[in-house]
């Protein structure tokens, strides 16, 4: 009882400086009426995770490399204030839908919705105050689980229905984040939840995450035009850039003379997972050279968003004062396609009351020679 008692207490805003080097008092605030906090899992390993009930979001991930150095390898801030006065999405769980919807329009049953839109005419990751930017309650368990709740009511963002969201982490001892999204809802809508976690593996974001090596499980990617929206076609990668099945260096051809390259300003594309949203299967691996550092993606999501940080531009400066620059960081976002409400032939994201969002992701960290 007292051990747990003192994990709790060092795991969940104690006053002592954590791996990463984050002060937990820097993060408690009181943001439109509710109280943030800094959250702190860790394992048997030595690899911790640090998390904020703002916008229910990963703020660094300790790992070692292969010499068995504590690398952080994901962006953010060091302080509340900085994620709530700055556009990002550093970390956070984004919704009600994760990435675009066109023109910010859908219907379901006849009803048509308009969203807000902010993004090139289109409306992204839930709109201009999106779940990014709410205040989750937070549940400590042990010290290796929360779980992040979120009610967001009916016409939030002007989504329909009252819809209670979750998010739970799990650290566990094979150096696995297991997030786990549920939701449910008095009213058709639609839900499409993730995480957006800025990666850099060398655990030096002020270097670009070019020379990281990556593999993607997906034959096909779906197009985009120039102002980053889907057209409902499904494409395949073979002979393009965007030929991930066998492993190649993320810089390999991201400036190659290419249409879609061109419209995402680089890799900002939606791929379609072959894994037939089977858990088990890999959907994504990407190592360092430099630290051996490996991430290992699964999920029992269709796709997978790849973004190779092409609007960091070096106006941010994150934790320890570092500025991130231009590709100095990529996302992979386990999701329902974009723009999937208005496609019928894709999964829908369409929730109803009887059911339940379950969508289910895991981030497993290794090191290789």
């Amino acid at each position: 009882m007292i051990f747990a008692v003192l994990a709790v207490m060092l795991t969940c805003c104690g006053t002592k400086t954590t791996q990463s080097g984050l002060n937990p008092e820097k993060f408690k605030a009181n943001v439109n009426g509710s109280e943030t906090e800094l959250y702190r899992l860790y394992n048997g390993n030595g690899m911790e995770v640090c998390l904020t009930n703002y916008g229910a979001r990963i703020v660094s991930i300790m790992v070692p490399d292969r010499e068995g150095i504590m690398r952080d390898v994901v962006l953010g801030f060091d302080n509340i204030n900085d994620y709530v006065n700055t556009d990002n999405n550093f970390g956070a769980v984004v919704g009600r839908y994760a990435n675009r919807i066109d023109k910010g329009r859908f219907s379901i049953d006849g009803i048509d919705y308009q969203l807000p839109v902010n993004n090139f005419g289109h409306c992204l990751h839930g709109g201009i105050n999106g779940w990014d930017r709410k205040v989750w309650e937070g549940n400590l368990v042990g010290h290796n689980e929360v779980t992040f709740t979120y009610l967001s009511p009916d016409g939030d963002e002007n989504f329909p229905g009252n819809v209670t969201a979750k998010v739970k982490y799990v650290l566990t001892d094979d150096n696995e984040i297991k997030i786990s999204y549920s939701a449910t809802t008095d009213k058709p809508t639609i839900v499409n939840m993730s995480n957006h976690s800025y990666f850099n593996l060398s655990g030096e974001p002020g270097t670009d995450i070019l020379d990281h090596i990556l593999a993607i499980n997906a034959d096909d990617f779906t197009p985009i035009d120039s102002t980053f929206m889907t057209f409902n076609e499904i494409r395949k990668v073979e002979g393009t850039a965007f030929d991930f099945t066998k492993p190649k260096t993320i810089g390999r051809d991201i400036d190659e003379n290419d249409v879609q390259l061109g419209n995402g300003l680089g890799y900002d594309h939606n791929f379609v997972l072959n894994n037939n949203r089977n858990i088990s299967i890999l959907a994504l691996l990407a190592t360092c050279p430099a630290t051996g550092i490996t991430l290992e993606i699964y999920t029992d999501a269709p796709g997978i968003q790849f973004y190779s940080g092409n609007f960091l531009d070096g106006s941010l400066k994150g934790k320890k004062g570092i500025v991130y620059n231009k590709r100095s960081a990529f996302a992979a976002e386990t999701q329902y396609y974009p723009n999937s409400p208005n496609s019928i032939d894709w999964p829908s994201p369409v929730l109803r009351p009887q059911d339940t969002y379950n969508h289910n992701a895991i981030f497993r960290f290794s090191v290789t020679d």
